[in-house]
């Protein structure tokens, strides 16, 4: 199973830029993407995702990338809006329509999961963009002392 990164790099990539104090002033799609072992590339095309959502703004041709908001205004489920797809999970659409199971499986991993879905963005609306910021400070505080 191939798991999507967009979510974890996204909310890096937020936490990066809110979290001035503990990086170099360089806010650069490179420098970026050296903190998520990534490329500049992917950097970017999150960016531009982040930005369309209204979570930072940024200067064309310029390193210069902030955040929109304040921190504590930025949510979890913000970020995953912005970026990921409106579902966490999804329904096989291809079962054998003549198998009773296969046949009403759908339905039911569709209420199921809609449920999950409900629950995790309640979750995730609950955590901010500065509750990350100040676990990654704290640790970098930690790790030099």
């Amino acid at each position: 199973m191939k798991y999507s990164h967009r979510l974890s790099d996204a909310v890096h990539i937020l936490t990066y830029i809110g979290a001035s104090e503990i990086v170099e002033d360089d806010l650069s799609s490179r420098a970026i993407a050296g903190s998520i072992n990534s490329n500049p590339s992917l950097v970017r095309r999150l960016m531009s995702s982040l930005k369309n959502a209204g979570l930072i703004t940024s200067e064309p041709g310029r390193a210069a990338v902030s955040l929109s908001k304040p921190t504590t205004e930025i949510t979890l489920l913000d970020v995953y809006k912005a970026i990921e797809e409106p579902d966490l999970f999804h329904v096989d659409e291809e079962t054998n329509q003549q198998c009773p199971v296969g046949a009403n499986i759908q339905s039911a991993l569709h209420k199921a999961y809609d449920e999950v879905q409900q629950q995790a963005e309640i979750e995730m609306s609950k955590i901010t963009l500065s509750d990350i910021v100040k676990d990654v400070v704290d640790g970098n505080k930690k790790a030099l002392s």
